[in-house]
């Protein structure tokens, strides 16, 4: 077959390394790709935000099917257009993607079919929503209703905080995201991830997984899109796995099949285990990244069957296996992320640290350039790592990390360690 893949990061780096070993691959390009992803496939500097252009590069170059990577052109409607032009994608609609882009569209969804989330409420004015806060009191949460890059949610631990997160949407901070804004109690609990794929109908689990938002270790300061992330997650149980099928996962499938949108594609659940039970706080419509890492070297299926299955409704058929060991990955960021950072330092060491047994790095924000790998992001590389357990996992991404020379880098030094205290009794 001939595949395109859409993006530019770590996810897509992980996909791509994934996709490229799959016997039923010909040629696989990568649009537009990163320095990592070169070595997987061909990279072409196509404008993913242009669908015609996407449409005409398929056409001349016979490519049977595209695998969407990040959320903005999804939610702009790709796979749609990809499908008026004959061309078979994996990702869902652009009336599924309201399930990320569109918090609002979420939580309506969840008061119509009785999922389990936090109470909300949604305003389109910066009056309604600060006598809401002021009302409710903090902890409480703000978010964007748009997408804004996975930085559209402030967690406001005081009224105060509560009531800049207000003013800073409503001022246009996140652009047309912030032009309303969700509002909704704080749940206290612990944070997993969780990946479906569906087919319209049938939601196929995938292997469960925790990521690390903030950026600093101890879980402190600001949020990001993500420091690191470990699989398999020993929070979610089997009893955990049954309820969020049951009670999150099909109730939204179901939903949105009844609403006349069928969801198609990866359905990425995040879930606060609270005592009442699982509860979900936000979609995604794609993998996320960094968990997309460390499923893919989970995963022991090969994953184009899969996601053809997903885009022709033949999920109920179908089953995927997984590797036993743990996988951890570790994002190296360029000092300053989320913030300002620097483009353009070079990163050296890079050979020398995948020689570390288990060991395999996805580059996210790299750009190659006279024979050296340049830092071109805020996530720049991924370290990743398979163990017996999660703890000989994080040892070995660690000693990686230790071999590569990038003074304008860093990373959390505490990824998974959660699971690692778990581990240790």
């Amino acid at each position: 077959m001939h595949i395109l893949l859409l993006g530019s990061g770590g996810r897509e780096h992980a996909l791509a390394w994934k996709i490229a070993a799959s016997p039923l691959v010909t040629k696989l390009w990568c649009a537009p790709g990163n320095a990592g992803i070169a070595r997987e496939a061909e990279c072409v500097p196509l404008d993913i935000a242009d669908h015609e252009a996407v449409i005409a590069f398929c056409k001349a170059n016979a490519v049977e099917f595209v695998v969407v990577g990040p959320e903005t052109p999804l939610a702009a409607g790709i796979v749609d257009d990809l499908g008026r032009a004959g061309i078979k994608a994996f990702g869902p609609s652009k009336m599924a993607a309201q399930l990320e882009g569109s918090k609002g569209f979420t939580k309506d969804l969840c008061a119509e079919f009785g999922i389990p989330t936090a109470a909300y409420r949604r305003f389109d004015n910066e009056a309604g929503a600060l006598a809401y806060v002021r009302a409710q009191g903090a902890p409480i949460v703000i978010k964007a209703d748009g997408l804004a890059a996975g930085k559209g949610v402030v967690v406001a631990k005081t009224l105060r905080e509560a009531e800049d997160a207000v003013a800073m949407m409503f001022a246009g901070h996140f652009g047309a995201a912030g032009a309303e804004v969700v509002i909704e109690e704080f749940l206290a609990g612990r944070e997993v991830s969780f990946f479906a794929l569906c087919d319209g109908e049938t939601a196929l689990p995938l292997a469960s997984a925790q990521d690390h938002k903030r950026v600093f270790d101890h879980d402190q300061g600001p949020n990001t899109g993500g420091m690191g992330a470990y699989s398999p997650t020993p929070f979610v149980t089997s009893e955990i796995h049954d309820q969020i099928m049951s009670r999150i996962i099909s109730p939204t499938v179901a939903g949105m099949k009844a609403r006349g949108a069928p969801f198609r594609g990866v359905l990425y659940a995040g879930v606060m285990l609270t005592e009442q039970g699982p509860k979900l706080f936000e979609y995604n419509v794609r993998f996320g990244d960094p968990e997309c890492q460390v499923l893919m070297l989970r995963m022991m299926s090969d994953i184009v069957p899969a996601f053809l299955a997903a885009c022709d409704g033949e999920l109920k058929h179908f089953n995927l296996r997984w590797y036993q060991e743990a996988a951890i990955t570790v994002v190296m960021a360029a000092k300053g992320y989320p913030g300002d950072y620097r483009k353009g330092s070079r990163i050296e060491g890079l050979d020398d640290a995948a020689k570390i047994d288990g060991v395999e790095i996805f580059h996210a924000g790299t750009l190659a350039k006279d024979g050296a790998i340049l830092a071109n992001g805020g996530r720049v590389l991924n370290v990743c790592a398979l163990g017996k357990t999660v703890t000989e996992a994080q040892a070995r991404a660690y000693a990686s990390i230790d071999r590569i020379n990038w003074p304008d880098g860093f990373c959390r030094r505490d990824i998974a360690w959660q699971a690692v205290e778990q581990e240790r009794g």
